[in-house]
This record gives C-alpha cells, sequence and structure tokens, in this order.
C-alpha cells in the first residue's frame, strides 16, 4: 500500500452538490442549497462541487450557475473549500468563461474533457493548457469516458500535471490497472470518482473522493477517510462493506435522481429534476427509503467521531 499523504490539497470527502428546484425544476431553490451546504460543512467534509454533473449542470444557464455559486460561497464562508465545475466542447468558449470565476474563491475548477467530438490526446492537451492559461484557478482534471466518450490517458495526465496547474484528478473509469498507473506514475492527487471504489482508491494511495453518495450519511464517508489514515484497515473495509449497498441503490437509476429521492425522503430538499431527467420509478423510491432506515441506524466507534 501506498502510504496516503498526510498533508494534501485536495485530499478528503467532497460533495458533488445537488442542485435543489422548485416544483418540476422551474428554478433554484436556493433556501435549500444554503439547508444542504450548512448540513455538509457540519459533517466535515473537505469541500463542496458546484455545478458537476451531479448538480444537473447541464440544464443551468450561466446566470444559474453563476447565482448557484454565490450562493454556497456565502453560505459555506470559508468553512470548507469549493470547486466550479465547467463543462463544454468549445475550447474557446470555455476559455472565456473560466476567465469569469477568477473574481471568486475556489479551490480550483473541474474540468472534464470536451465531450461528444471524442478528440485526439493531443487535442485533449491543448485543450486544457488553452484552459489553464486563461484562469488563475488551478483546474481538476475530470477522467469520466462514460460520459464524454474519450479517456484522459495516464500518459496525458501526466504531461499535464508536469506543468503544475493540474494538482489533481477526479478518476471515474473503473479501470483499476489505470487507477494504478495514475497514482504511481502521476505527479497529482487521484481522488476516487467511482464510489464503489472509494476504499481502492485510498489503499492505492488516492487522496480522497467526490463522491455523489456521500449526500446521504456524509459522516460515514468522512469516517471511512479518517480509518485509512489512521491505518484502521479492518475497520474501514467492514464500513465500506456496509456502504455498498447504498452505493448500489443511488446509482441504479440515472444520477442524481436516486440521491435527490433519498434527501426529499430525509425533508432536506424537494424531489424536483430538470428534464431530461426524471424522478426514480415508485419501486426504486421504497427500496431507498428502506435503506435509509438501515443506513440511518449504522453507528460510528467513538474513537472516530472524535478523532481529528
Amino acid at each position: 500500500m501506498k502510504p496516503l499523504p498526510d498533508t494534501t490539497r485536495f485530499g478528503g470527502i467532497w460533495i458533488p452538490l445537488v442542485t435543489p428546484f422548485t416544483e418540476r425544476g422551474a428554478n433554484l431553490d436556493l433556501p435549500a442549497v444554503q439547508r444542504l451546504a450548512h448540513y455538509y460543512v457540519e459533517a466535515g467534509v473537505a469541500g463542496l462541487v458546484v455545478c458537476g454533473t451531479t448538480g444537473e449542470a447541464a440544464t443551468l444557464s450561466p446566470g444559474e450557475q453563476d447565482h448557484l455559486l454565490a450562493t454556497v460561497l456565502k453560505t459555506v464562508d470559508g468553512r470548507c473549500r469549493v470547486m466550479m465545475g465547467v463543462a463544454g466542447a468549445d475550447t474557446e468558449a470555455m476559455a472565456r468563461r473560466v476567465q469569469q470565476f477568477d473574481h471568486y474563491d475556489l479551490a480550483g475548477l473541474l474540468i472534464s474533457p470536451p465531450a461528444y467530438v471524442k478528440p485526439s490526446q493531443a487535442g485533449i492537451l491543448a485543450h486544457y493548457q488553452k484552459l489553464a492559461a486563461a484562469t488563475r484557478h488551478p483546474i481538476i482534471l475530470y477522467n469520466i469516458p462514460s460520459r464524454t466518450g474519450v479517456n484522459l490517458e495516464p500518459s496525458t495526465v501526466a504531461q499535464l500535471a508536469a506543468g503544475g496547474h493540474f494538482p489533481a484528478l477526479k478518476e471515474s473509469t473503473g479501470n483499476i490497472p489505470q487507477l494504478i498507473n495514475l497514482i504511481e506514475t502521476a505527479a497529482l492527487e487521484v481522488l476516487s470518482g467511482d464510489d464503489s471504489l472509494l476504499l481502492v482508491t485510498l489503499l492505492l494511495g488516492g487522496t480522497g473522493g467526490i463522491c455523489a453518495c456521500a449526500h446521504v450519511r456524509p459522516d460515514l464517508f468522512v469516517a471511512l477517510v479518517k480509518m485509512v489514515k489512521q491505518g484502521r484497515i479492518a475497520d474501514a473495509q467492514a464500513l465500506s462493506r456496509q456502504l455498498q449497498p447504498l452505493i448500489g441503490l443511488l446509482f441504479s437509476e440515472p444520477n442524481p435522481a436516486p440521491v435527490k429521492a433519498m434527501l426529499a425522503l430525509q425533508g432536506l430538499i424537494g424531489d424536483a429534476l430538470r428534464l431530461p431527467m426524471m424522478p426514480v420509478s415508485a419501486a426504486s423510491r421504497q427500496l431507498l427509503a428502506d435503506e435509509l432506515r438501515r443506513i440511518a441506524a449504522i453507528k460510528l466507534p467513538q474513537q472516530v467521531q472524535l478523532a481529528a
């Protein structure tokens, strides 16, 4: 096992924040955004990601994205770090867009390769380099071929990491040999983007995760990272096994519908999404309600609750 670094810039659990809407997704529900932000800060997460995939960013106007970001930043008030997701396939337009965030106090920008156009690795490299030159913020690479249609190859990651503007990578391929390669060879932090592989990523030397499932019982995901840092691997394995049914259910229908349904069952938000996303089926809702009761009953050892 590669030791987990004691000090990291992007380590720990980050929540890719859902975007609460009013009825039928008509408008942003900003009071619900504030409730969520407070809740996750109190749970001890390392940071929040605004306008990621889980946040339905593709359905938000630029103005809504800006308003959402400003609300989250004001709510957390420096108590945790905030990343902003930026996506698009037009490099020049994205370069102009990232410049607009330079006056915000951000941990960085989370950016995946251009979707749909399927550029070469040379094109991906040039795309990221253009964006890096346009912003003062660090860029967190986001590798998710299931959505972009292209894999961010380890050799490309290594070239980008060498420049210093790309300090971290969210790896969401589910490809363990590639994960090992990235952790062992790339000069950046690797964050799990596949919730079911969070423990595997940590044990291999990754520093944390951007975990949609951590919306529910975020304290358990935070504790899992603490256990690994403390060398309590058996406890971490036991907790990871307890989390797997939750993770499976929260990805049983397209993300973020199950996450939003479970948050609605907790009374934290309304269960509203924007088309083309749809609420979960009635059968899934019942399974989620049953799982919520199970996961709510899990108690952490006192030493984990008190550990820094």
